[in-house]
């Protein structure tokens, strides 16, 4: 156990500059026009492929294991 809690918060450091990474990576839908209302509001959805969905998937992953490492490190 004295070698995860030593090596915990830099797996936390980690997963925080990838996190915050992917977080920047992803397309932002709503530009500055949509704040004054000059949005698309007819425009049909959009979905996510190819490298925005795997950004998007990752992202997620890399959240839900930011908040695993940090529960295991309240219990350590």
């Amino acid at each position: 156990m004295s070698l995860l809690s030593s090596y915990l918060p830099w797996i936390q450091i980690i997963l925080s500059a990838l996190l915050v990474g992917a977080v920047l990576l992803q397309q932002n839908e709503a530009g500055l026009g949509n704040s004054f209302g000059g949005g698309q509001a007819g425009a049909p959805a959009h979905t996510k492929r190819g490298l925005e969905k795997q950004i998007f998937n990752a992202t997620i992953i890399i959240a839900v294991l930011f908040v695993a490492s940090t529960m295991l490190a309240l219990f350590i």
